[in-house]
Parts: structure tokens; sequence; C-alpha cells
């Protein structure tokens, strides 16, 4: 697999949701118990790693990678852990490719937002000879057999999304792997569909460029709006500096349906107590609330700018129980009614 050159920050930013981990660790049948050893030279702990937003490192992901390989004594793990990547696994990322038009906007979905859950792999999309060429690159030097299970949980994980959104397995796929045909190879047919290649210059998954336009039966417009715009304020915040109190919550309450992190979840997943973490956002001039709405009130203006949503429809997207309670919400921010802001924006 041709490996891209690493920016050094690469490897030192956690940004990579524990829950794959955590699937990891389901997938070997793992206990609480007996969490330490998959976790084995990472620096994390059970608890660490099991709170809820919890980010490692690009380092700690591989090396995670490479204690279950160990643990589970099948070369094949990767094949199986990737059928458990189904689209609902990748969070504000998957909703909107499950929402997504049609294949294609899910896949360039995926491509925009990874940095948001893996920004050690890439996905490049371009056309050639009337397909879609899907080229996956890893950003890091990678073991072969470390690169190998990857390639195979991101190539399932390819068709785990595509199957999905088209309603069917895509035998007209081709999938090119950068790694030689294994001993396992007869069992790559139980997991992929279409014509396989070993040996070649990188990951890479074609289909016909038709394929990408077929209509997703699941397709919501406004949930993938939503999801489109959760993602892109994740990324936003991961390209201003991620370092600070805010950016890192801002970060978690977009990864979570609106308005449901608490600050005590907040506060375990920044493994600082909530009196620390009202301190930290004091320090820099905001509180819990002001974070929380702050992103509401951008996302229901954005809903109300951009969309035919009755106030109800966008109150019970934001997770108000009520939409008078919505109501109130709006104006405190605003100093107008929603549908006041709706006249004056000439929506």
């Amino acid at each position: 697999m041709r490996r891209i050159s690493q920016q050094s920050n690469t490897n030192t930013v956690a940004d990579i949701p524990a829950s794959y981990s955590r699937l990891i660790a389901r997938e070997l049948g793992l206990s609480a118990r007996q969490l330490p050893v998959l976790l084995r030279g990472t620096g994390l702990d059970s608890e660490q790693f099991l709170r809820n937003d919890a980010l490692l490192t690009a380092p700690q992901q591989t090396q995670i990678i490479r204690n279950a390989l160990s643990l589970s004594g099948k070369p094949d793990f990767g094949l199986q852990l990737g059928s458990r990547l189904t689209p609902a696994t990748h969070g504000a990322m998957g909703f909107a490719a499950c929402s997504s038009p049609d294949l294609l906007s899910a896949l360039q979905a995926f491509r925009n937002f990874l940095p948001i859950r893996a920004s050690f792999i890439q996905l490049h999309l371009q056309e050639a000879g009337g397909r879609l060429e899907c080229l996956f690159n890893f950003r890091l030097p990678l073991e072969e057999n470390v690169e190998r299970l990857l390639a195979e949980a991101v190539a399932k994980a390819f068709f785990e999304m595509g199957e999905f959104i088209v309603g069917r397995p895509i035998t007209e796929a081709e999938t090119f792997f950068s790694h030689q045909a294994p001993p396992y190879e007869a069992m790559y047919a139980d997991y992929f569909p279409g014509l396989l290649h070993f040996g070649c210059g990188q990951l890479k998954i074609t289909i016909p460029m038709e394929l990408g336009q077929v209509q997703n039966a699941s397709s919501n417009n406004d949930s993938y709006h939503l999801a489109l715009q959760q993602c892109q304020e994740m990324l936003s915040k991961l390209n201003e500096h991620s370092s600070t109190i805010v950016n890192r919550l801002k970060i978690m309450m977009l990864s979570r349906p609106p308005g449901t992190l608490t600050e005590e979840e907040a506060a375990a997943a920044l493994f600082v107590c909530k009196r620390t973490l009202a301190r930290k956002l004091k320090s820099e001039g905001t509180s819990f609330r002001k974070v929380r709405e702050d992103i509401l009130s951008t996302q229901a203006a954005a809903y109300l700018d951009d969309t035919k949503l009755t106030v109800e429809s966008i109150a019970s997207l934001l997770n108000y129980h009520a939409s008078g309670s919505f109501r109130r919400a709006f104006k405190r921010w605003f100093g107008l009614t929603p549908d006041q802001y709706r006249q004056e924006s000439g929506v």
C-alpha cells in the first residue's frame, strides 16, 4: 500500500474514537478484567478506555490491533472485524452515509470527513474507464500483518456501507489488495463480492460509475444535511486549535445527537471532574451551557434558513421534547421567534 508522508501531529493527536477498539474487544470476547491485555503498550487503563468519548492516537490504535491479532490467534481476524463495521459504527459520518441520496454521495462524505474518525486513513475518489476508483492510503508506517488487517477491515466496511445503500451485494466491484494472497485466501470469497486481486500497488476498490448514482432507499434529505453539518463543524474544530477544552467539547457534542451530552459525561471523557471542567471552560471565557447553546442555535438557524421543515420538526431533530421549549430557547438566542426569524430571512 502506498503510504503518504505523515505530519508530526498525525501520531500525537487523539482523534480515533475508542468505540472501534471496544468493538475489537467484543469481537475477541474479552471481559472488563481482560482489557489490560488488549491495552498493553498503549498507556491506557481500562477505565479510560471504557469512557464513552475516549479518543486514541494512531499509535495507540495500531498497538491495540497488534495485541488483538496476538489474542485472537486468527490471521483472518481483520475479515471478521470488518463485518462489524456497519455504517452505524461511524457516528455522524456513518449517519450521513446512511441518509445520503446515493452511494457516490456517501463515499464523498467518507472522503471529506474521515479525519473526524481516523485521520491516518485517506480516501481518494477518481473516475477511470467508466468506473469509480476508491483508493485508500494509510498515513503511518505499518507492519505487514497490521496493514493487512486494516486493509481487510477497511475494504469490508466499504462493502457494508455500499450494500446498505444499493440494497444488494456489489458483485460488479473489483478489489485490489496491496498484500500478497494470504494462506486463508479462500475465505475472502465469503466476505467480498466481485473480483479480487492481490499484490497490487495499493488498496483500491472499483465499481461502475452508474452504480454510484443508484438512489438510496433510506435517503432522508433533512437527516443527511444535519449529519453533514455536524461533520463539517467537527472537522472545523479539528482544524483549529483542537487542544482547547472548548473545541474538544464541541467535537464531543457534535458526535452525539443534538443536546444529549451531559456535563458529567463530558467531564469523564476529558478525564477531569465536573468542577475542573467548569473552571477550565471559564478560563476560556465560556461555560458548558453556552457551548451547547452555541451549537444548538447554529443548527436551528441553519435549519430555518436552508429547509422547509416546520418548527415542530426542527424542535424534534434538535431533541426538544416540546416545540414550546424550542421556541422559547430560540427567542432567547436571537430575540425573535422562529417564525419571525424566517420572515426576516425571506425563507
